[in-house]
C-alpha cells in the first residue's frame, strides 16, 4: 500500500440486539422458515474464498485512505468513481460507449498482459459477486466455452475459455481471468489478458497489475444508484 490509511474511530461498537419472539401458543403454529437452496460444491468453495479475502491491503474505498497524508511524490489519476496509481512503463486506454460517450472502463498494460478494469454499484451490507459469478457461469455455457473457478489473490477468480475466431476467420481461443472485489456500496472488477492469463501460475506476468489493481480507491458518490448500475469513469488528470 502506498497511502495512509485513516484511524479507525476510538468508539465502541455497540452490541447489536435483537428481539426474541415468545413461543406459538399451542393452537398456533409458527411459520416455517424458507430453506435456503444448497450450493454446490464449487459455488460453496468459491464463497468460502471470498470470505477469506479481506481488503486490508486493497483495493480501498475512499473513505478508508488518506491520500492526502502521503509524504511520497506519488502521481495519481483521477477518473471519477476510481482513483488509480501507475506503474512505470504502464499503457492506458479509455474504453468509451460510443452511443452515450462515457468512459466505462479502462484498460491497463505492461507490453505483455493486460487488465480491464470496471466499477459498479452494489448492495451496502452484502456482496453481488455471487449473482455475478453465475451469470458469467451461465454466458460461457451458451456460448460454448469453458469455465473454471480457481483461488485467486482477491478471492475466488474466474478462468475462462471462449471459442473467437483469429483475423483470417480461423478457430481461435479468448483466455481471461476475472477478479471481482466487493466493498461499500460498490463491485470492482477486473479481467486479465495476455501472458497473466496464459500463465495464471507465473507471479512476475501478474506482479505489475496486481498492485494496480490492489491500489485502486473507489470514490462511490452519494447519488442513489440501482445495484449492478455502471459507476462512470472521466478523463483522468494527472495529481502530484
Amino acid at each position: 500500500m502506498i497511502f495512509g490509511r485513516k484511524k479507525q474511530n476510538a468508539k465502541e461498537e455497540a452490541v447489536e440486539t435483537v428481539e426474541v419472539a415468545e413461543e406459538a401458543s399451542v393452537d398456533e403454529e409458527a411459520p416455517k422458515a424458507e430453506e435456503a437452496p444448497e450450493l454446490s460444491e464449487p459455488e460453496a468453495q468459491a464463497r468460502a474464498w471470498d470470505d477469506e479475502f479481506d481488503r486490508e491491503e486493497g483495493p480501498f474505498d475512499i473513505a478508508e485512505v488518506d491520500l492526502e497524508a502521503d509524504e511520497d511524490d506519488v502521481t495519481r489519476l483521477d477518473l471519477g468513481s476510481i482513483i488509480v496509481t501507475p506503474f512505470e512503463g504502464m499503457t492506458i486506454q479509455l474504453q468509451v460507449n460510443r452511443d452515450t460517450n462515457v468512459v466505462q472502463s479502462i484498460l491497463v498494460g505492461d507490453g505483455e498482459s493486460g487488465l480491464e478494469v470496471a466499477a459498479f454499484a452494489g448492495p451496502t451490507k452484502s456482496s453481488m459477486i455471487p449473482e455475478i459469478r453465475e451469470e458469467i457461469i451461465k454466458a460461457t455455457a451458451q456460448q460454448q466455452g469453458q469455465i473454471a473457478v480457481s483461488q485467486g489473490p482477491f478471492g475466488s477468480e474466474l478462468r475462462r475459455a471462449l471459442p473467437v475466431k483469429d483475423p483470417n476467420g480461423n478457430a481461435a481461443t479468448h483466455l481471461s481471468r476475472t477478479w471481482m472485489v466487493s466493498g461499500p456500496g460498490w463491485l470492482l472488477r477486473g479481467v486479465l489478458l495476455g501472458k497473466a492469463t496464459f500463465e495464471p501460475e507465473n507471479e512476475d506476468a501478474q506482479v505489475a497489475l496486481f498492485e494496480f489493481f490492489s491500489n485502486i480507491v473507489v470514490r462511490r458518490g452519494t447519488a442513489p444508484v440501482a445495484p449492478g448500475s455502471l459507476l462512470p469513469m472521466k478523463v483522468p488528470e494527472a495529481e502530484g
